[in-house]
């Protein structure tokens, strides 16, 4: 199984979205499309799109509003990147330099603003209040992760609850979004609408705390970032939580001290604390448990190509490398 594969059944509708992504970000500023350009050029999984696409044709819905709609929701993911880049000083992504790092953070910023405001033009072009009512919250609840998430920034004493409300908030929260607006596009019934919105948001959180995991456990070559960039920013993910609960003293020290103080001087030592106490396994142990919550909830299903795909991207989400 690869993303490739998953992707197989709406091959063409990727066709048609990258169409869609091309157009709607022309600009007669020329240094918008340069940005734009540069960022459609790094690729990128492209599985907020996919989930919306899966979903909407899983459950009969057709029409070019799919492919606007799935641009909208790239396009506000894109932008959350590009200002998270901006508030981490980060300078790679995917293995490439960031948009920051490139163009310097107000350009970044302003056109993370362009794509935000674009996004809301297209929305409203398509003249679906209900897609406008979840897409609206879901930016404002991405929003408050973000500034969650800066709060947690070089806290030790973040516990799981709080992480996972955080990465509920700024991660998970389009996946849901994606798969909602599939729902309506769909006209799926409410408990239809509902689970599979639930889908979204399991297989979101399982996401994310994979790449958590894969910030102390990765290959540079398959994940495009470098180890432990997350301890270089002081940031108290799952693997450094579990292993200060469960750690001796000396290794809840040392990962409270590289957590207070961000950079990468002891990311062997903590990696070390990490691996011996078993910090990923129960990471992925906790993932793996949002995607089968991700998988149950697309009973509500008819059985189809897109429907096994979602359910593979439920385990891919886990199992993945990159």
């Amino acid at each position: 199984m690869t993303l490739e594969s998953i992707r197989a059944p709406i091959a063409a509708d990727l066709a048609a979205l990258d169409d869609v992504i091309r157009r709607r970000l022309d600009s007669d500023v020329v240094l918008v499309r340069t940005i734009a350009d540069y960022i459609i050029a790094a690729g990128g999984k492209r599985l907020r799109p996919a989930l919306l696409l899966l979903t909407a044709n899983a459950l009969g819905a057709s029409g070019p509003s799919r492919h606007e709609l799935a641009a909208v929701i790239e396009f506000i993911h894109t932008a959350t990147l590009l200002h998270d880049d901006v508030v981490d000083e980060s300078s790679l992504r995917r293995g490439r330099r960031t948009a920051n790092a490139e163009f310097g953070n107000a350009a970044a910023v302003l056109v993370g603003d362009f794509l935000h405001s674009r996004a809301f033009q297209m929305m409203v072009a398509e003249g679906n209040l209900r897609v406008m009512q979840v897409i609206s919250n879901a930016t404002n609840v991405i929003a408050e992760g973000e500034v969650l998430q800066l709060l947690n920034v070089k806290d030790p004493d973040t516990d799981e609850q709080t992480y996972l409300r955080v990465i509920r908030y700024k991660t998970a929260k389009l996946f849901e979004a994606a798969t909602q607006v599939g729902a309506i596009l769909g006209d799926a019934p409410e408990v239809t609408e509902r689970a599979l919105a639930d889908f979204g948001m399991h297989l979101g959180t399982a996401f994310q705390v994979i790449d958590d995991v894969l910030d102390y456990s990765g290959d540079f070559a398959e994940t495009g970032k470098n180890l432990g960039d997350d301890l270089a920013e002081g940031k108290p993910t799952l693997p450094l939580i579990r292993a200060m609960e469960v750690g001796t003293p000396q290794e809840k020290a040392l990962v409270r001290h590289a957590i207070e103080e961000g950079g990468k001087a002891d990311l062997a030592a903590v990696v070390a604390a990490i691996n011996r106490t078993g910090a990923l396994d129960y990471a992925r142990d906790c993932a793996r448990r949002e995607a089968a919550i991700a998988s149950a909830r697309l009973e509500a299903l008819p059985g189809s190509a897109w429907k096994d795909s979602l359910l593979q991207l439920a385990h891919f989400s886990v199992e993945r490398k990159f």
